[in-house]
């Protein structure tokens, strides 16, 4: 597996990471680089994450064998519109947007007759500070990586895009978009609601200053990801709202359950739900972990 030229459409943390990632595996000769933003676009010039500043999609996918997307899901289409006015015939596609329902219909409306290249993709892997400058070629080693073609998906391509995540050193899996995106609600899309609730809660409150300031590990572990992107949420949480709103109806009745037995004086039932949930955080381990 070795590409001429990595079209990288989105020179934000993920498709820098990629770009390095690419690099690091000497998978690729040479990246070119195009973001909406100038300075993003010079900014991964300066720093190696690309090999030429493209002034425009299409500049940039002339000549490519590999296009990544790396942009705000509800982007993709209009970028998707672009890359395929000059899209080899041999080109991947690929996008690594959060959700993969709405994108998978966003890029055959824009795509058509060569979506069959295309290969939905989602790296399970990213930090709460964006920006190329923050790109790692290792970001995602001993992550997951989850592919979602359909039926129409060239299998050669399908193949392609399995080997270049494992080369960046991912744990590949396979599965449907409908699948993938009530996956991530859960494990994913709803902790980060929650996370922006609870601290829009403590924010909320005249004493959230001394609250703030007596916060210890706890708080911090569970707040991190509180911190994200804005932009970057917002787009998810539209794009994957059905998914969300059920998982935020299920949380919603572990939550009455908690609030009924503190309600009830029953340390027996607070304690049951505790130890069900602390058995399976215990039991977990990450695919793909190294412990």
């Amino acid at each position: 597996m070795h590409f001429k030229k990595l079209a990288l459409i989105g020179c934000g943390l993920i498709g820098g990471s990629f770009a390095l990632a690419l690099k690091r595996a000497q998978a690729v000769d040479r990246v070119s680089g195009f973001s909406a933003s100038s300075s993003s676009r010079e900014k991964a010039l300066s720093l190696n994450v690309i090999d030429e500043s493209a002034s425009s999609i299409q500049d940039a996918v002339q000549g490519a064998d590999l296009v990544l997307v790396a942009v705000p899901v509800n982007a993709i289409e209009a970028c998707l519109v672009s890359v395929r006015e000059n899209l080899s015939a041999e080109a991947l596609v690929m996008d690594v947007g959060s959700t993969k329902t709405q994108i998978t219909l966003a890029a055959q409306r824009a795509l058509h007759d060569r979506f069959d290249c295309f290969v939905p993709a989602h790296p399970i892997a990213g930090k709460e500070r964006h920006g190329v400058e923050h790109a790692e070629a290792t970001l995602f080693d001993h992550h997951q990586a989850i592919l979602t073609p359909t039926s129409e998906s060239d299998a050669s391509k399908v193949d392609l895009a399995k080997q270049t995540w494992q080369a960046l050193g991912s744990t590949v899996s396979i599965m449907s978009a409908h699948a993938h995106d009530q996956a991530l609600a859960a494990m994913s899309h709803l902790p980060h609601l929650i996370a922006f609730a609870a601290v829009n809660a403590i924010a909320n409150q005249e004493q959230k200053d001394l609250f703030l300031s007596l916060a210890g590990p706890g708080f911090r572990d569970f707040s991190r990801i509180a911190a994200s992107a804005p932009s970057v949420w917002l787009d998810i949480f539209f794009s994957n709202q059905h998914e969300i709103l059920d998982q935020l109806s299920l949380f919603k009745q572990a939550i009455a359950d908690f609030e009924q037995a503190l309600k009830s004086n029953d340390p027996k039932e607070v304690e049951k739900l505790i130890e069900t949930a602390s058995t399976v955080r215990k039991n977990w381990t990450p695919t793909g972990s190294k412990n």
